[in-house]
């Protein structure tokens, strides 16, 4: 993947130029993490680039953010759950220290993670796996983009 829209990811999802997007929602766009060190990781980008906080958005589109980050949140518990009997869960973060844009981590536990780490927060992993080109967004995570993707219209239709 080229890297230029990791400078602008709303901007260039706006513009249908961000190849990590899987799903317009409605109050953002759901796409794959940047690093895939547990399997499915995937984050809601806010489609406004000058919404810094939740408490920014008016109520309506705040409540649409965090129903898209529920739907994003559900269906990657189906599909790690359908892929990987070791999955236990997933943990729902809007952090916002190293991004200034509002923005919600999707993050899938599973239960062959390190001993240390399994029931920790997903940051306290080394600072590598964000670096280490074994853990980064490919090709061979289509599947598991595609999967969510499909989920997401799924559980959008049934909405």
């Amino acid at each position: 993947m080229v890297d230029g829209w990791r400078t602008d990811r709303i901007g260039s999802a706006l513009r249908g130029e961000n190849p990590a997007v899987m799903r317009r929602l409605r109050a953002g766009f759901a796409v794959i993490g940047d690093v895939q060190f547990l399997p499915g990781y995937s984050v809601l980008l806010v489609d406004d680039p000058r919404v810094r906080r939740l408490s920014e958005l008016p109520a309506e589109k705040r409540l649409a953010f965090l129903s898209d980050m529920d739907m994003l949140g559900e269906a990657v518990e189906n599909v790690c759950r359908r892929v990987d009997p070791a999955f236990r869960r997933v943990n729902l973060e809007i952090l916002g220290n190293a991004d200034a844009f509002l923005h919600a981590h999707v993050w899938p536990r599973f239960a062959w993670e390190p001993a240390g780490l399994v029931q920790r927060p997903v940051w306290l992993y080394p600072r590598t796996n964000w670096s280490d080109e074994r853990y980064a967004l490919a090709a061979r995570h289509d599947a598991v983009r595609e999967a969510i993707g499909g989920e997401i219209d799924r559980l959008g239709a049934s909405a």
